[in-house]
């Protein structure tokens, strides 16, 4: 297992990947759901205005990408992110 500072070991992933994001993301607001390695992600952030979908996203991701590294990663997938202008 990775000893990166990121690395989930509570029993409240949703909450905690919620957490790392808008304390990432300047402003933002984010709901995760799901479990069992797949979860959907919705970020809303004054942040994103002039940046791309693609862009926004890669913003999210690059907060959770080592929750996503390894054999042993919480989260296996996001099946569906949604990122807002707010």
């Amino acid at each position: 297992m990775s000893d990166h500072p990121s690395r989930f070991t509570g029993s409240d992933l949703p909450g905690h990947v919620r957490a790392l994001i808008e304390s990432a993301i300047p402003g933002s607001k984010a709901e995760v759901a799901g479990g069992g390695g797949h979860y959907t992600i919705a970020v809303t952030a004054a942040a994103f205005k002039g940046k791309s979908m693609l862009e926004q996203q890669r913003m999210v991701y690059s907060v959770i990408t080592d929750l996503m590294k390894g054999a042993d990663a919480p989260i296996h997938a996001v099946d569906k992110m949604v990122t807002k202008v707010g």
